[in-house]
């Protein structure tokens, strides 16, 4: 399955109602959602017919996340919410405005894609999905920091490393999608401070040099899931259904998680 194919998969199974995308360039991937959506390049050029409530944002990710309020293209930031029971709102009764499903396809270079999980947790939830483009490389060359290849990856894959070690508490999930692969993570905590605070010593540790040293099970693809497993599991519509119920991580997260691992997509 390519990747595109994977993520117009992604966006029917979960059900997401609103989509944010660093890294647009000619739209092929903005082209798939049908919902609320900002999509973030300091130099798209969309060439594809896009089918969807789109706010296109010309600037960098980190520029666009410094803003004051940078979803309120998703309903002002925030909305009421629901009485699922009900059908009523309470008045006065708000939570904030959170990202359903998120994709990060921007500079292939691991210290951006990191700030760009980094700011994108802050405005998710547990019952968010996160996905990082290009985290699987086939060979050295495509992994260089230096571009020299057709295909190119950067170093994000040093991602996967990362987020194990500093962040166990989220799930990680490597999806084996053509040509370089996919990561889709689980659990996202806005209250999390953990990659901020040590976002210097990882930096010091983690950027090196080309050429760059990829395990052999990044390579071999070894902990890679068929994309087809992930987006057959049974905990969707758990996730859904928690999700559009507003149920807080205390009572929704760690069924997830055990669900996760029952269908063996967990790391």
């Amino acid at each position: 399955m390519k990747r595109h194919e994977f993520l117009r998969e992604l966006h029917k199974v979960s059900a997401n109602r609103n989509y944010l995308e660093i890294g647009v360039n000619d739209g092929r991937s903005l082209r798939l959602s049908r919902v609320p959506s900002i999509a973030v390049d300091p130099a798209f050029k969309v060439v594809s017919e896009i089918k969807c409530d789109v706010h296109l944002v010309k600037a960098t990710s980190d520029d666009f996340f410094a803003r004051d309020n940078p979803l309120q293209h998703l309903k002002g930031g925030r909305h009421p919410l629901r009485n699922l029971r009900r059908g009523r709102s309470p008045l006065g009764h708000w939570r904030r405005t959170t990202l359903d499903l998120s994709f990060i396809d921007g500079m292939h270079l691991f210290e951006f894609a990191l700030r760009d999980f980094i700011n994108i947790e802050k405005h998710s939830d547990w019952g968010s999905v996160i996905v990082f483009d290009d985290m699987l490389p086939r060979n050295v060359d495509e992994a260089a920091r230096d571009r020299h290849t057709g295909a190119w990856t950067g170093d994000v894959y040093k991602i996967i490393e990362v987020l194990a070690r500093y962040r166990p508490d989220l799930v990680t999930v490597q999806v084996d999608t053509q040509p370089t692969g996919q990561l889709v993570v689980f659990g996202a905590d806005p209250s999390s401070t953990v990659l901020k605070d040590k976002y210097e010593e990882i930096l010091q540790e983690y950027l090196v040099p080309d050429p760059q040293k990829v395990p052999e099970a990044i390579l071999e693809r070894a902990a890679a899931v068929p994309p087809e497993a992930l987006l057959e599991a049974g905990f969707w519509g758990r996730l859904i259904r928690a999700r559009n119920m507003g149920l807080p991580r205390s009572r929704g997260w760690e069924p997830l998680r055990q669900a996760l691992e029952q269908v063996g997509v967990s790391r």
